[in-house]
């Protein structure tokens, strides 16, 4: 284990304490030892490294998770524009089975989740594969399954395993 697993990340803490502070003996130990501690830190947050088998359907994937959003905006508006007259609809919460185990697959998932209006990523239960979505205008949840894996986790088992 070496004192200084990542050297830059040190230094720059080190750097921005001092900058925020005052520069004194005391300062300078202090930004010195916080600096250790977070390097030591930082060296638990490393992912492992990114191995992408198809990167063809990176863009297949981001120009489907585009026009999702577009649509979702204008499907979001739409309810609240006409606060909601279809009574079918309603807010709830979904769990999906996930087949995803690449820790990249599920941040990106997660990532296209809360950027789609109307959904949340709530809880990832890694033991069972689950994943508790909150969705604003639930009709059907076995819809949601569908949508999120065919469309999203279908490519990104494609893309990462």
């Amino acid at each position: 284990m070496t004192l200084f697993p990542h050297p830059l990340v040190s230094a720059v803490i080190a750097l921005l304490w001092l900058v925020l502070t005052e520069v004194s003996a005391g300062q300078l130990l202090l930004a010195a030892i916080v600096a250790v501690l977070a390097g030591l830190a930082y060296r638990r947050l490393t992912p492992d490294p990114i191995r992408v088998r198809r990167p063809r359907q990176i863009l297949r994937l981001f120009l489907r998770v585009g026009g999702d959003i577009i649509r979702s905006n204008i499907a979001v508006a739409r309810l609240i524009v006409t606060q909601g007259r279809d009574h079918r609809r309603r807010a709830g919460f979904v769990h999906i089975p996930l087949e995803l185990t690449n820790q990249h697959a599920l941040a990106i998932l997660a990532m296209i989740v809360t950027a789609t209006p109307g959904t949340a990523w709530i809880e990832y239960d890694p033991r069972e594969g689950r994943l508790l979505l909150h969705v604003f205008d639930l009709l059907e949840s076995d819809d949601w399954v569908d949508i999120i894996k065919s469309r999203y986790e279908s490519l990104l088992l494609e893309i990462f395993e």
